[in-house]
């Protein structure tokens, strides 16, 4: 006759009961601690646990409302693509500026070779602090953000671009040489050796990629992005960097308006837009995001033309009103922390959130251990009984 499952469970040795599980699942996580080190295996609520995602600000404040948590997250993949002289670099140079102005490292792995080193200064970029690298292959390119990561000092690297990591076969080949899917390969294996990593050492690695079009597609866009399938699937955050319209000024093209769509995230709930200007020469220009969220929530009054902050007017036309702000910084902070306490924007509303998950999760282990408590006193009530009754 066939054994039923509970007669299988114990020919077997496994647990039945809730306290034999417990002891069952101590041990493997015991035994696991030993092999793999400790924290191998942890409840997610846990205060070891990271629960909560740490974040770096972009550099631009309608950006970082887009991505949901105030920045970009760290010990993630970040792709950031779209059509030329869009904005791509520029993004991530302020990026890099954000990270040093906090005391960390920043790399950059130039395979363009086209950093332009004042332009970064201008940005807020600390030259002479910045590591850069100009490999001359996508897997030299790869190896040393692999190394530089695993150092675990670096906060940020950038690699500037997925289209310049040419393998080194295709290098060492003829310009006629079929090299089909070797890209793809190459991304798709540094990024399998690379994730675990960057998880590990909390570093920001940025990814800037390029746009190319598909053949013979009829319906949908043809676009995508060079490198294979792979950076699609590991990037926590995916941005679409696209330039809207020209900025002119007396007949003089001075920057562009420039809207990026996060397409991908991981974090916080996605396909959200940020819309901010970017000056040539200066990069994003934060008076004006200011001034445009800023007068979205009435902080700052627009009546016609003419734009007031707390009944003083402050400029007649955009331009003018940018203008006005950046020559008064302090009135400029004073609307950015009031457009910051709207959209609960900050480090300190980041901390009272943790405070408060920690207190809900102290709760729950509370109501936890009393069901566990009331459940063993009911247990050893029965055990009671049933010894009087014998």
């Amino acid at each position: 006759m066939a054994n039923t499952s509970e007669e299988k469970k114990k020919t077997l040795g496994v647990a039945n009961t809730s306290e034999e599980k417990k002891k069952a699942l101590d041990a493997a996580i015991a035994k696991l601690e030993k092999d793999f080190g400790k924290g191998a295996v942890m409840k997610l609520g846990e205060s070891g646990a990271h629960v909560n995602v740490e974040t770096v600000p972009t550099g631009c404040l309608s950006l970082d409302l887009a991505l949901g948590l105030g920045g970009v997250p760290k010990g993630r993949v970040i792709e950031v693509y779209g059509p030329e002289s869009s904005g791509k670099t520029t993004i991530a140079l302020h990026m890099i500026a954000e990270v040093q102005k906090r005391g960390g490292i920043a790399g950059f792995v130039d395979a363009e070779h086209a950093l332009d080193p004042v332009y970064a200064k201008n940005i807020g970029v600390d030259i002479d602090e910045l590591y850069i690298s100009q490999p001359d292959s996508g897997d030299q390119a790869l190896e040393i953000a692999e190394t530089m990561v695993r150092s675990g000092a670096i906060d940020i690297i950038v690699i500037d671009s997925v289209a310049a990591l040419v393998p080194k076969q295709e290098i060492e080949g003829d310009m006629g040489d079929s090299h089909v899917g070797l890209q793809a390969r190459l991304m798709s294996q540094a990024l399998r050796k690379l994730t675990p990593v960057i998880s590990k050492s909390n570093c920001i690695v940025i990814f800037i990629n390029q746009l190319r079009e598909k053949v013979g597609v009829m319906f949908g866009s043809p676009e995508t992005t060079t490198g294979g399938r792979a950076l699609k699937f590991y990037a926590s955050v995916r941005m679409d960097v696209r330039r809207i319209e020209t900025l002119k000024q007396s007949g003089e093209m001075v920057g562009n308006r420039t809207r990026i769509k996060i397409v991908k995230n991981k974090i916080a709930p996605p396909f959200k837009e940020a819309e901010f200007d970017i000056m040539f020469g200066k990069g994003v220009s934060k008076s004006g995001d200011i001034l445009d969220l800023a007068s979205g929530i009435d902080v700052v009054k627009k009546s016609g033309s003419w734009y007031a902050y707390e009944g003083e007017k402050i400029g007649q036309g955009r331009e003018n009103a940018k203008s006005y702000l950046e020559s008064h910084p302090e009135m400029m902070d004073e609307i950015e922390q009031k457009v910051r306490a709207h959209y609960h924007l900050g480090e300190e509303y980041r901390e009272k959130e943790s405070a408060d998950d920690l207190k809900l999760t102290a709760k729950a282990d509370s109501k936890s251990a009393d069901k566990s408590s009331d459940k063993a006193d009911a247990q050893n009530g029965k055990t009671a009984d049933k010894t009087e009754q014998a």
